[in-house]
């Protein structure tokens, strides 16, 4: 199973946005359309590059949006880019989600108390390769780190690309310890201060900051599936969200392929990108 995306709009603006095309170079949507497994007997899933490591701009699934294209977030009418908190350069892994899974917010989560976020669960890939924007890649889970984001739950699925040369080597959270010394600790300090630099308080963890165990991680992202299906199925409210899809069997969202064409020629065409601020670059430091 193989997919390509298509860049509509000039990036670094409001109107970019990453439409996604199966082997037949008929378009899908990345949160309904690509199956939630790679392989299920043995646990691999799929996931959705939504910021290549290293990188800065925010770009997500745009869940409300017909097909649910990247785009890049937008706060107060500007572009959003994830500051640089020292030592941290842009994203520490290859961020993502998890296609066909839904944090639902009208479930309170019985260990975190808190509801979901609204979104496809994400991903965190500490891969040796850096990803391209809107790559699928099929990831191991080793462990999740549950952040709780202003009253929400909001899972990060620690994963490795099963491509990676030293994937053999990853089974559970206590690897990632082991063989990558720092990371995880780096992580939990990533996604406590990234927040900071706009102004708001350092974001706050369930279970004390501690990682959950490969189990652990994957009977969440099982859930969160479930959830999903609920979701597509119209058996729950999908509020805002957009679950225009081309291929979820029995789905009352499900589109012609002629629809779905028709939601991408009317975006802007594709041209060169825009420039990127020059306080994308700049450094925050503090304790």
């Amino acid at each position: 199973m193989s997919f390509s995306v298509e860049e509509r709009g000039r990036p670094n603006t409001k109107e970019y946005r990453v439409f996604f095309k199966n082997s037949e170079g008929k378009y899908i949507s990345p949160f309904h359309d690509i199956p939630i497994y790679a392989n299920e007997s043995e646990n691999i899933f799929h996931a959705v590059v939504e910021v290549p490591r290293w990188t800065n701009a925010k770009m997500e699934i745009g869940t409300k949006d017909p097909l649910n294209p990247l785009k890049q977030d937008v706060k107060k009418e500007n572009l959003r880019y994830v500051a640089n908190v020292f030592p941290h350069k842009g994203y520490i892994w290859n961020y993502g989600a998890i296609p066909q899974t839904w944090e639902d917010p009208h479930h309170q989560d019985s260990d975190t108390g808190c509801v979901g976020d609204n979104d496809p669960i994400d991903i965190c890939d500490i891969g040796n390769k850096v990803c391209s924007r809107g790559e699928i890649i099929k990831v191991k889970v080793l462990g999740t780190l549950a952040l709780i984001d202003e009253g929400e739950t909001d899972w990060k699925v620690i994963v490795i690309n099963t491509e990676d040369p030293e994937a053999g080597e990853f089974h559970n959270i206590d690897d990632v310890r082991r063989l990558k010394p720092g990371y995880l600790e780096a992580t939990v300090d990533w996604f406590r201060r990234y927040k900071v630099p706009d102004g708001k308080p350092e974001n706050q963890f369930a279970f004390n900051g501690e990682f959950k165990d490969r189990d652990f991680a994957i009977n969440t992202v099982k859930s969160t599936h479930e959830f999903w299906k609920a979701l597509i199925s119209k058996q729950t409210s999908a509020g805002e969200l957009n679950c225009m899809n081309t291929g979820v069997s029995n789905s009352p969202f499900r589109c012609s392929s002629e629809e779905a064409e028709s939601v991408v020629k009317s975006t802007c065409d594709s041209g060169p990108e825009d420039p990127v601020p020059s306080s994308v670059d700049k450094w925050f430091y503090y304790e």
